[in-house]
């Protein structure tokens, strides 16, 4: 988890400048996150568990990772017109009751601390959201890909969990890349996008290095515990906090009270 949230710390702040320095739309964001993470997943194959089988079920997680990558990254690049990598990450904690009730029904044992403990970070987060810029941002266009944004991650979760007996979470991801990739090409016109933004396509690629490796260790925390997968999110938001600090940013109070809050409610979850 400490690596995940390492490495997609590093891959969110380089997906920030990708839309709001670098100006891609979200076609472009989505086949250059999607072709370069293929050949950095690609490389990284011999260090992981590889298996598949012929099965309707093979093809399916494929199909569904593929559905849920897309709608991701399409809708990141939408939602981060409005909301810095900060409060995105904020929202992310929406997801948290929802994976531990679908842990739950997988056989893992009810506990009320952790319950607990989920609240409280969802508070923290929920404070977070509400420091954000509220008049400057466009609620009515957000709302959707906002709510999509939010599906696609807990769908994302639940088909590698829940495909895995069928085939391995790689085999999974590798193909539904490149799957979107080959799909974006007439939109995207990547020859064309390469030539008019060399230096910024260039830039978001090699930041999608640590987000491979932030990807295959996800599968892994996937494997044990959607909680500790959601999880993954409110962390790189306590790190880009502790970021801001370092920096010293200006943050209101809501937002470092709600930090700190996080904060409580991550490191208490992981000590139960």
């Amino acid at each position: 988890m400490l690596t995940v949230t390492a490495c997609y710390t590093l891959s969110s702040l380089g997906d920030k400048y990708a839309v709001s320095k670098a100006k891609f739309n979200s076609d472009e964001f989505t086949f250059l996150m999607c072709s370069s993470l293929s050949v950095f997943v690609a490389l990284l194959l011999p260090f992981q568990e590889i298996y598949f089988s012929l099965t309707v079920q093979s093809f399916a997680a494929i199909l569904l990772t593929a559905l849920s990558k897309i709608i991701e990254f399409e809708t990141c690049a939408a939602v981060l017109k409005y909301l810095s990598a900060f409060e995105l990450k904020a929202w992310l904690g929406v997801t948290l009751f929802v994976s531990y009730a679908t842990d739950l029904f997988f056989g893992e044992t009810l506990s009320a601390v952790k319950i607990l403990f989920i609240a409280i970070t969802a508070v923290g987060l929920v404070l977070i959201a509400r420091s954000g810029r509220e008049e400057k941002i466009n609620y009515r266009k957000l709302a959707l890909p906002l709510i999509l944004y939010l599906a696609s991650k807990y769908g994302y979760g639940l088909v590698i969990k829940s495909f895995t007996p069928f085939i391995s979470s790689s085999m999974q991801l590798l193909p539904a890349l490149i799957l979107v990739s080959v799909v974006l090409i007439p939109r995207a016109k990547p020859i064309k996008l390469i030539k008019s933004k060399p230096d910024g396509a260039l830039k978001m690629s090699l930041f999608r290095i640590p987000n491979a490796i932030g990807m295959v260790a996800e599968n892994m925390v996937i494997a044990v515990s959607l909680t500790d997968y959601s999880f993954i999110q409110p962390m790189i938001l306590v790190a880009l906090f502790a970021i801001g600090l370092i920096r010293r940013e200006n943050c209101s109070k809501l937002n470092v009270i709600g930090g700190i809050i996080c904060v409580v409610g991550v490191v208490g979850f992981q000590a139960v």
